[in-house]
């Protein structure tokens, strides 16, 4: 099992109510990373922990009910892997994107960072909690993404570009993209993708579809 772990955004305490008067400059106000608008906005709506779903799902010889997310405010643990005997590693590094960023540019080697180094005495406690669905409903639309597979990864993606472009824009409320999104899904037939071509045809139908809800 992969046990993605998610900080919950800035919103992990509001109640279902409070999510539907959310402000630009709420959302891109993460509470433990600096990503830019587009990310932070992701974060907030979990679409990015469901798009490193799809990621985990491609990239890893894994079932999609291998794969789990965990709600972890302090943003610390980056992963984790269950394996058979019952044993689980865990990723840790303190949550500052030049970590990610430059083991992708090394990989397989390490760069040595000058920034703090990681104190799990003045941390002193890492909270876990199960997502709740019905105020994060990315997590279980891709769910359904992955039951489908073939063009719906793409259109799920392209369609929640447009839809947090449009919501910094000012055009659609906070909640209201997650909803494009599966209208999106809704209204493109289900295809297999065979090409590059078809990834682009499907991702510039996503996307104006996406802009007209």
């Amino acid at each position: 099992r992969i046990i993605l772990t998610a900080s919950g955004g800035p919103f992990l305490n509001f109640s279902p109510a409070q999510m539907k008067n959310i402000t630009k400059e709420q959302a891109i106000k993460h509470p433990n990373w600096s990503m830019g608008a587009k990310i932070s906005v992701d974060s907030a709506t979990m679409m990015n922990k469901s798009l490193e779903v799809i990621e985990a799902y491609r990239l890893f010889p894994i079932t999609k009910e291998q794969i789990e997310i965990v709600i972890h405010p302090e943003s610390i643990i980056h992963g984790l892997v269950d394996y058979a005997d019952g044993s689980t590693l865990a990723m840790l590094s303190l949550p500052d994107m030049k970590t990610p960023i430059s083991y992708a540019l090394a990989f397989p080697k390490r760069i040595a960072i000058s920034h703090p180094k990681l104190d799990l005495a003045k941390i002193s406690r890492l909270n876990f909690l199960a997502p709740n669905l019905k105020k994060f409903p990315a997590l279980k639309l891709v769910q359904e993404v992955l039951a489908v597979d073939g063009n719906a990864p793409c259109i799920f993606n392209a369609a929640n570009e447009i839809a947090v472009e449009r919501f910094l824009k000012g055009e659609i409320a906070f909640d209201t993209i997650v909803k494009i999104v599966a209208k999106t899904l809704e209204k493109i037939p289900h295809q297999k993708i065979t090409s590059l071509k078809d990834v682009a045809e499907f991702s510039n139908q996503a996307k104006n579809l996406a802009g007209d809800f």
